[in-house]
C-alpha cells in the first residue's frame, strides 16, 4: 500500500481537494485520485463542478493505480483465416488491410492447423505477415495458429513476437494438433493430449524460447463439445496462457436474410445438434447463439459466470472468424487445386458475383477492445491476459470506462482487475460510456438503449468441475442511455459482506426474450445482424476483508 502525505492547500473559493489541480496527485486520497480521474475522462475537469470554483487545466500522473484512463484501447481480432486455411481464400494482406480499413489496432491471422498447413504453410505465412508489418507500420499483426485442440474445439493460440516465432508454432502444430495427429475425437486421453500442449507452451515462457503465449477456445458452444471440466483443466493448468473464451463467435453474416442478400442461415453457423464427441449435460438451447453470443457468455448465472464465481479470471472475446466476406466478389481461384500438396490455395479471383453465405470483415462488425499500457505486442497480450477487455457489435459502443472502488480509499480498479473492501464497507462502480456517434459498416448510427450493471457472488471452487451454472447472478441495476453521447453513471453497493464480482452488458434494445431483458435465442431462420447488437464488458473482482 502507497504511503499517504496530507498537506494543506490554499483553495480558491469552494473547489474540491481532487479538482484543484494544484494539488499533486500522490496527495490524495486514492477514492479522490479516483473522482479527479473520472471528472478528467468525462471531459469535465476544466470546467465549474458543483461547489468549486473555476477548474484548472493540468495533467496528473496515473501511474501507481488501474484508472481506465492509464491505457490505451485497442481494437482488434484474433480469429481470421487466409488462403494457408484449407477452407478460406484471402491473401495475408488483403485480410490486413480489411482490418486496418475497419479501424483495427491489431490483429492475428489463425490459419487452421492441418497437415498440408503444418508441413508447408506456415513459414509462407511468415513471410507474409512480414511483408504486411512492413506495410502497415501502426497496426500489430501476429502470425497464429488455430489449434484443433485434442478432444474439443479450435483455440487461437499466438506468442509474442519472437525471432523463432514461426518455427515454435509449426512445432506445437506438428506435437499436438488434432488434425495433424489424429486426437480430435473426444476422450479422456485426448483431453490429456490438450493440457499436456499446454503445459509444452508453459515450458516454453518459462524456459525463455518464448516471451509468452496466448490461448482462447473459439466458439465454444458451436457443436457442444467443450465441457465444463476441459475449460477449468485448461484455465488451472496454464492460467497465463489460457485466459478465455470467444463471448461471440465470428461468422455473423451468416445469419443475413435472404431478403437483405444473406443466405438466412444461424447466426455465428450455431445450427448444430448433440453429436457422438458432444458433452452429454448440455440442454438444446446451447446450441444456438442468444443476441449473437455464445450461450456460455449470454445466459444470466450460466457457464462463465459460473467459473467467474469461483474467483478466477475467465475472459471473453469477439472476432470475425473471417473465411470470405459478405457481399465480397472474390472468390476461390482454384476450387480444385491441391491444397494438400502446397499448403496454400491461388490467389483469389473476382466472380463478379456477391457472397450470401459469409462472415465479416475484420472489424467490419465485431471488434474486441483491449486496454494496453502502451502499442506494443507485448502490451496487447497483457491486456487480455489481465481482462482489461470489452467486446461490443456493430459499433454500439464507441468506449466504455470503468472504475471500481471502496469508500475507504482502496486503489481503483478498471475491468479484470481486483480490489477490496472491509467486511460492511461500500464499493462503488463509476461507468462511462461513449455512444455511437457515426454510420457503422451496416449504415446507421447504432443506439445504447440500456447498460446492465450484473452482480455474481464469488462462492469458491466447485465441488463438480462439470458444474455449469450459479444461482448467485442478478442485474444489480440497468441504466437508459438514449440521451446525449457520453453516458456517465454509477452505482454503489452498500455494507459489502461477501465477494463479489460486477460485469456490464448493453443492447440497442431491440430485440429481447420473452417478457424478459435478456437476450433472445437467434431464430435458425436467420435475423439481420445488425437489427439485434449487444456489448459486454469483462468482470471486476471485489474481496471482502
Amino acid at each position: 500500500m502507497h504511503g499517504h502525505h496530507h498537506h494543506h492547500h490554499h483553495h480558491d473559493g469552494d473547489t474540491p481537494e481532487y479538482a484543484d489541480l494544484s494539488v499533486p496527485e500522490r496527495e490524495l486520497r486514492p477514492l479522490d485520485v479516483s473522482r479527479r480521474r473520472f471528472l478528467r475522462n468525462a471531459g469535465l475537469l476544466g470546467a465549474a463542478v458543483a461547489g468549486g470554483g473555476a477548474l484548472t487545466a493540468g495533467t496528473a500522473s496515473a501511474s501507481t493505480w488501474d484508472s481506465p484512463g492509464r491505457y490505451q484501447w485497442l481494437a482488434g481480432d484474433h480469429h481470421i483465416h487466409t488462403q494457408y486455411s484449407n477452407d478460406a481464400m484471402y491473401t495475408v494482406e488483403q485480410q490486413v488491410s480489411g482490418g486496418v480499413r475497419n479501424g483495427l489496432d491489431w490483429m492475428v491471422i489463425t490459419d487452421h492447423g492441418y497437415l498440408a498447413h503444418e508441413k508447408y504453410a506456415v513459414q509462407q505465412t511468415y513471410a507474409d505477415v512480414l511483408a504486411s508489418r512492413r506495410r502497415h507500420r501502426g497496426l500489430l499483426l501476429w502470425q497464429g495458429l488455430e489449434w484443433n485442440t485434442p478432444a474439443a474445439e479450435h483455440a487461437t493460440v499466438f506468442f509474442d513476437c519472437t525471432r523463432d516465432e514461426a518455427q515454435m508454432l509449426q512445432t506445437f502444430e506438428q506435437l499436438f494438433d488434432g488434425n495433424v495427429n489424429g486426437t480430435n475425437p473426444s476422450s479422456p486421453a485426448n483431453e490429456a493430449i490438450a493440457v499436456q500442449g499446454l503445459k509444452w507452451l508453459d515450458q516454453q515462457v518459462r524456459s525463455g524460447k518464448i516471451n509468452s503465449a496466448l490461448f482462447l477456445a473459439n466458439h465454444p458452444s458451436r457443436n457442444g463439445r467443450l465441457s465444463p471440466h476441459e475449460l477449468r483443466n485448461w484455465r488451472d493448468t496454464a492460467p497465463h496462457i489460457a485466459v478465455g473464451m470467444e463471448g461471440s463467435p465470428g461468422a455473423q453474416a451468416d445469419s443475413t436474410p435472404v431478403a437483405l442478400g444473406g443466405n438466412g442461415a444461424a447466426r455465428g453457423g450455431y445450427s448444430n445438434s448433440p453429436g457422438v464427441d458432444s458433452w452429454p449435460g448440455y440442454p438444446l438451447e446451447l446450441y444456438r447463439t442468444h443476441g449473437g453470443f455464445d450461450w456460455m457468455t449470454a445466459k444470466l448465472g450460466g457457464l462463465w459466470d459460473s467459473m467467474l464465481a469461483e474467483g478466477k479470471g475467465w475472459w471473453i472475446t469477439s472476432n470475425s472468424d473471417s473465411h470470405r466476406n459478405f457481399g465480397d466478389t472474390l472468390t476461390n481461384a482454384s476450387p480444385d487445386s491441391d491444397y494438400n500438396s502446397t499448403g496454400k490455395h491461388l490467389d483469389p479471383v473476382d466472380s463478379g458475383v456477391r457472397h450470401s453465405w459469409a462472415d465479416f470483415w475484420p472489424g467490419q462488425y465485431s471488434r474486441t477492445v483491449v486496454g494496453a499500457t502502451d502499442r506494443s505486442y507485448r502490451a496487447v497480450m497483457d491486456g487480455i491476459r489481465n481482462g482489461r477487455v470489452w467486446v461490443a457489435m456493430g459499433g454500439l459502443l464507441a468506449g466504455l470506462e470503468v472504475t471500481v472502488f471502496s469508500d475507504e480509499g482502496g486503489w481503483p480498479v478498471t475491468l479484470g482487475g481486483r480490489t477490496s473492501v472491509r467486511c460492511g464497507g461500500n464499493v462503488t462502480v463509476l461507468i462511462v460510456a461513449r455512444l455511437a456517434t457515426r454510420p457503422n459498416a451496416g449504415g446507421s448510427i447504432p443506439r445504447l438503449a440500456r447498460m446492465d450493471l450484473i452482480q455474481g457472488m464469488v462462492t469458491g471452487p466447485v465441488a463438480d468441475r462439470d458444474t455449469f451454472a450459479t444461482p448467485s447472478v442478478k442485474v444489480a441495476q440497468s441504466f437508459d442511455t438514449r440521451r446525449g453521447n457520453v453516458a456517465v453513471f454509477q452505482h454503489t453497493f452498500r455494507n459489502v459482506r461477501d465477494p463479489f464480482y460486477v460485469r456490464l452488458r448493453g443492447t440497442d434494445g431491440n430485440v429481447h426474450a420473452d417478457g424478459s431483458i435478456e437476450p433472445r435465442m437467434d431464430p435458425a431462420g436467420g435475423v439481420d445482424p445488425w437489427s439485434d447488437l449487444w456489448t459486454y464488458s469483462n468482470p471486476i473482482f471485489v474481496d471482502v476483508r
